[in-house]
């Protein structure tokens, strides 16, 4: 299984998407804001970070820009995790180099389906919309 890096400022969400990634075996290294967001990923390059985009302080697209822009961290895809998933705000996510995103609130089975496709996909796995 994989290193995965949680970037999340809702401690519900956080613990959440934690717990799922590691019921499927993952190793989870969590932060709460985007600069301890970004020491994490630098420190262990992981191969995907979950980056919240409405972070306190530096947000979640320039986060995934700082990333994106690390050439130690050309290997890592960073996914949006977000409640914006209206149009045009996809356009934004990938804009800041965000490689695709998960919508909140988080519906499991979708949530491990594009992690699991983001893992195991050389180019980029699909966005999740997670619809109803």
């Amino acid at each position: 299984m994989a290193t995965i890096l949680v970037v999340e400022d809702n401690p519900r969400n956080l613990k959440l998407a934690a717990f799922l990634l590691r019921k499927e075996g993952h190793e989870v290294l969590e932060a709460a804001d985007a600069r301890a967001g970004i020491e994490l990923a630098r420190r262990y390059r992981p191969p995907l970070v979950l980056m919240d985009i409405q972070l306190a302080g530096t947000d979640g697209l320039s986060a995934a820009r700082t990333l994106k822009s690390d050439p130690f961290l050309s290997n890592s895809k960073v996914y949006a995790l977000t409640a914006l998933a209206m149009k045009g705000d996809e356009e934004n996510i990938r804009a800041a180099g965000c490689d695709g995103y998960i919508a909140k609130p988080i519906r499991y089975r979708e949530f491990l389906q594009t992690v699991a496709a983001a893992l195991s996909s050389g180019d980029g796995a699909p966005t999740s919309q997670q619809s109803e």
